[in-house]
């Protein structure tokens, strides 16, 4: 898998303005000291952030930044991707053979587990909402798809 730390900053601040964001514009400083983040690497991030639609910046006194939608509609592999690459487990490149990763071109052993396994963290992540998080609910998603897949596999 590759969430490299700008998925977990991103995830982490935008968590941090899904809580302390609902009546007022957040300042990414206030961020900043809260989750120990580098103001200038906060300031990297937000601006993938705002390309991506996720969040507004308010200008002039009480500036700062807001969700773009409320906290139960923004998910967390929507921040992952704003900033980071796509969720990946296996190997191979986006530019590599479409067979697979090994040098002839065709897929190693366990390159289906691999892609299964990022998958399945693409679904999860992308079930959980910022209110999820900021409401301590991960545990209780995971759960319920968890669930899920039991009575899929059971049909």
């Amino acid at each position: 898998m590759r969430l490299s730390t700008k998925g977990r900053y991103a995830v982490m601040a935008m968590a941090d303005l899904a809580k302390n964001g609902r009546e007022r514009a957040v300042s990414l400083a206030e961020i900043a000291t809260r989750q120990e983040i580098s103001l200038s690497y906060l300031e990297q991030l937000f601006a993938r952030l705002r390309k991506g639609g996720l969040v507004r910046s308010v200008r002039g006194p009480g500036g700062g930044y807001r969700l773009s939608r409320g906290a139960h509609e923004t998910t967390v592999a929507e921040i992952v991707l704003a900033v980071d690459e796509p969720i990946r487990a296996t190997r191979c490149a986006a530019h590599s053979s479409p067979k697979g990763c090994m040098m002839a071109g065709e897929r190693c052993i366990t390159h289906n587990l691999w892609e299964d396994l990022g998958e399945e963290i693409q679904a999860f992540l992308a079930a959980v909402s910022l209110e999820d998080v900021v409401m301590n609910r991960t545990g209780a998603r995971r759960r319920s798809i968890t669930a899920n897949t039991e009575v899929g596999a059971a049909a």
